[in-house]
């Protein structure tokens, strides 16, 4: 058995191009696992609080997934760069416009793929058409990606280092100054708290209260990947084009580790120290989140630089490299996947939670049982994207 699955890692490895960074790779697959691992626990009465968001102020490990893919998408951008020095710049913008907008749609197509079989009354024009919730993970990579892509093409360094501080100035401007009120008259002014905050406002103001994540908050409903927000969202995917021109400079790998390290965590004690004065916040995306998901990313890649291109120490990573080579894909099908067997009735529930109830929970216990669910999401999911990159079928937007 253990052969087998050392032969079957090297396989993967061994059409890894001998002179790529194969660091870059697992931690985009690592990230995308997790996101997965994350989203589909087998039932959300019984997650363990590392896998789950922090209520509000403060963070947890689940917290920092999606800033890293933010994050990993402004290395990939610069990295993809270096590769079009020929290319013009009004046609990376409209290749990047493009993208954006393909991306935006598949996350469109998310929220809107579920119908409930179970309720007779459910209206989906009604209950999901007309209330569709404008922005989620997909519609914010989307818009971060092409305002990432602005800031690489008409700024050098030192122009994006001003980019993502301005970007953060702005929005902690906003936050802390811009004044608004509720439909009663009454102002408010510097808040951050859970539905109460200009971010907030603007998202209740200008997408409705019908068309966000949290439509139940008061006084404002609002969206975690709401519009203000994406400010630092962007700054974010920024550091992640910095990140990627240190790992293009003409340094030794252990010099580029090294240098990552030391960044990483600098960068992560400050987003402590300030969270005294600016609460890291992932919902807010606050400046000090910035600095604090940057960190423990800039600290991830170090890990995998050491491991798989210093030390090569690589059988781990093959499945994070199958996962990594496809995560548009495997985010779309885990996706489809999760919410079909949320739609399938068996007699009065759901297909997932008859699964949980009538296998996992007897047989692992109800916390265990949930994350097992998880697990085995994932070992399902790996069968077809292995499928899918034996065979060359990637997913490109």
């Amino acid at each position: 058995m253990l052969a087998a699955i050392r032969q079957h890692c090297q396989a993967i490895l061994s059409a890894v191009p001998a002179n790529r960074m194969l660091a870059l790779d697992v931690l985009r697959g690592l990230t995308i696992t997790a996101m997965i691992l994350v989203n589909n626990p087998g039932s959300w009465s019984y997650v363990y609080s590392p896998l789950l968001h922090a209520k509000w102020h403060g963070w947890t490990f689940t917290d920092l997934i999606f800033p890293f893919f933010i994050v990993i998408v402004g290395m990939s951008l610069q990295l993809s760069l270096q590769r079009q020095q020929t290319a013009t710049k009004a046609a990376l913008l409209k290749h990047a416009l493009l993208r954006s907008v393909k991306l935006y749609l598949l996350g469109l197509f998310l929220v809107l793929f579920y119908y409930n079989f179970r309720d007779p009354s459910y209206n989906y024009i009604e209950q999901k058409l007309m209330a569709v919730r404008a922005l989620g993970v997909l519609q914010r990579i989307a818009l971060v990606y092409f305002f990432t892509m602005l800031i690489a093409l008409y700024c050098a360094t030192r122009g994006r280092i001003i980019a993502m501080l301005m970007l953060c100035a702005l929005y902690l401007a906003g936050m802390w100054y811009l004044p608004y009120q509720d439909a009663y008259g009454q102002q408010f002014v510097g808040l951050l708290e859970f539905g109460n905050s200009f971010a907030a406002w603007l998202d209740h103001t200008v997408l409705g209260a019908q068309h966000v994540y949290y439509r139940t908050a008061t006084p404002f409903a609002f969206d975690p990947e709401g519009l203000w927000s994406t400010l630092p969202a962007i700054a974010s995917c920024v550091s992640g084009l910095l990140i990627a021109q240190w790992l293009q400079a003409q340094r030794t790998l252990v010099q580029k580790a090294r240098g990552l390290l030391l960044c990483g965590v600098v960068a992560v004690w400050l987003a402590e120290l300030w969270h005294f004065s600016l609460p890291i916040n992932k919902s807010l995306w606050t400046p000090s989140f910035v600095l604090l998901s940057s960190g423990y990313c800039a600290i991830a890649l170090a890990a995998c630089l050491w491991l798989c291109d210093i030390k090569k120490y690589r059988l781990w990573s093959a499945p994070f490299v199958v996962f990594g080579a496809n995560a548009i894909l495997f985010f779309m099908f885990a996706g489809i996947a999760a919410r079909l067997l949320g739609m399938i009735p068996v007699g009065d529930i759901s297909l997932q939670s008859w699964l949980f109830s009538n296998l996992y929970q007897p047989a692992f216990g109800n916390y265990n049982g949930s994350l097992a669910f998880a697990i085995s999401f994932l070992l399902l999911s790996y069968l077809l994207m292995h499928w899918c990159y034996k065979r060359g079928i990637f997913l490109k937007v």
